[in-house]
């Protein structure tokens, strides 16, 4: 069974895409990110996903994307943020590398933007971040079997420390 390298989890703006960018080319493979997964399967953006078919068949989506990325890819995933939520999903990760970004409120809302096109933070992106972060940070600190804090850190340092953890560091 092909196996990713390293699946990065993590909250919205913790960098998941643009370490994981990083990181695959420190590796010399591809990054797989499954909300662009999702985005190909459904033929529209995340957004347009929430508003036209709602959460639940957002997240169906997500869960097919994330078993077909953790048994088919041998680079890097970087999975949505929400996908963590899911009991299978918990499941599947078992026996992968996992690396959890670790982002503080502050830092995940000046790379998220306020004004962002994230449906989960529509209402009140403050608060709502705030929720999102309580309601998921034991999952990924569970799941993670690395964790990395991504705060005030360039993503080449954050790569260094992932591939120093993982024994690929030149």
């Amino acid at each position: 069974m092909t196996r990713p390298k390293a699946v990065l989890i993590g909250p919205p703006g913790s960098g998941k895409t643009t370490v994981g960018t990083a990181l695959a080319e420190r590796f010399g493979v591809t990054l797989r990110d499954t909300d662009a997964d999702t985005e190909a399967a459904a033929g529209k953006p995340i957004a347009e996903i929430f508003i036209d078919d709602g959460e639940e068949r957002f997240r169906e989506l997500e869960r097919a994307a994330v078993a077909a990325a953790l048994s088919g890819h041998e680079g890097v995933v970087a999975l949505g943020g929400g996908a963590v939520l899911a009991a299978g999903t918990q499941e599947l990760l078992a026996g992968h590398t996992v690396v959890y970004l670790r982002v503080g409120l502050s830092e995940a809302i000046k790379r998220v933007g306020l004004a962002s096109a994230r449906p989960l933070l529509v209402l009140n992106p403050r608060s709502q971040m705030r929720k999102l972060l309580e309601e998921r940070l034991p999952i990924y600190e569970r799941l993670g079997t690395l964790h990395v804090e991504t705060d005030g850190r360039a993503p080449e340092e954050i790569v260094e420390e992932i591939a120093k953890a993982l024994g690929t560091a030149p």
